[in-house]
């Protein structure tokens, strides 16, 4: 497979790996590694240091090499697939399920299952944009969220996806079961999301002045009340780690299950223990976007899994 080049011009007033980032489509991480392969030019001239101040308007080029072969080992590893075609394949994940290798799961990932798929049906392989840890992937939702996820398997696909989710034209709603009703019934969570001065493993809202961290908007619209909980869809405007249940929490209204940012009642951990509930009551429900090749719009839906039905039956004795 042939290596290809991204050119383009950045924005001004950011680091540069990530204006790079943004401008190209690649990841912040694959940024860093190109610039430190010496891949990356502005203006023809080599780049050599990611922190820089990124120039606006400046001219960019980005070689990258072909893709290589994935470390990652093809697994048979079960899959709902509610899409594909030769640059696209939408999953339904399972929760429980990690999406691409890493440190603690070097294997039984969607990469590993979705490279089986692709080697079993002959129907091409993943792109290589996103390195040999993470071929085809785009985007991630949490271990135990369930739910709707895209994956590229060209690289064309994966650049026009990764533009999408950067404008923020991806669409994207999850529903929730959190603690409590929220009030008002609807409203939009905005503040940046980075990483907790408390515990550094944890995602926290920042304070606007804070100089880290990066803008997120979360609109929550509740559709059920239940019994010291409710339903809540969430549509995202942003795509911050964590960021349904950071948002959510900040407004004390923390996800169900959630081992990190949950505070549920007395009550609701019965529920949740007698349930054998053991993971944020959080699904993926829709996802729209416009195919990067054809132009096509496309729009898929997934029902709430088994457990999060009974959850919500359980907890359904009064309306409120």
């Amino acid at each position: 497979m042939r290596g290809h080049q991204i050119t383009g011009k950045l924005k001004g007033g950011q680091r540069l790996d990530k204006a790079l980032a943004e401008a190209s489509g690649l990841s912040r991480e694959r940024v860093k590694a190109l610039i430190g392969e010496g891949a990356v030019t502005l203006s023809g001239a080599v780049v050599t240091q990611a922190s820089g101040k990124a120039l606006e308007g400046a001219d960019f080029a980005i070689a990258v090499p072909p893709a290589a072969e994935a470390a990652a080992q093809a697994q048979d590893i079960p899959l709902t697939i509610v899409f594909e075609d030769e640059h696209l394949i939408v999953v339904d994940k399972p929760a429980g399920l990690v999406v691409h290798p890493a440190a603690g799961n070097p294997d039984g990932t969607l990469v590993n299952a979705l490279l089986h798929h692709c080697a079993r049906t002959g129907k091409g392989r993943l792109s290589g944009i996103g390195g040999v840890a993470r071929p085809g992937i785009v985007h991630r939702i949490d271990k135990d969220t369930s739910g709707l996820l895209v994956v590229a398997k060209s690289d064309a696909a994966h650049e026009g996806l990764a533009k999408q989710f950067a404008d923020h034209s991806i669409e994207r709603a999850y529903l929730a079961v959190v603690g409590g009703h929220p009030k008002p019934r609807e409203g939009t969570i905005r503040g940046k999301i980075g990483r907790s001065d408390v515990n550094r493993k944890k995602m926290a809202v920042l304070p606007d002045t804070a100089r880290r961290g990066k803008e997120a908007v979360t609109h929550y619209k509740t559709l059920r009340s239940l019994e010291d909980c409710a339903l809540v869809e969430c549509r995202l405007e942003t795509g911050r780690t964590h960021q349904v249940r950071v948002h959510l929490a900040s407004i004390g209204h923390s996800l169900l299950g959630d081992p990190v940012y949950g505070r549920a009642n007395s009550r609701l951990r019965t529920v949740l223990k007698s349930l054998g509930f053991r993971r944020q009551a959080l699904h993926a429900a829709v996802l729209g976007l416009v195919h990067p090749m054809t132009g096509d719009r496309l729009r898929f839906e997934s029902d709430l899994p088994k457990d999060m039905r009974e959850l919500i039956d359980e907890t359904a004795h009064s309306n409120r």
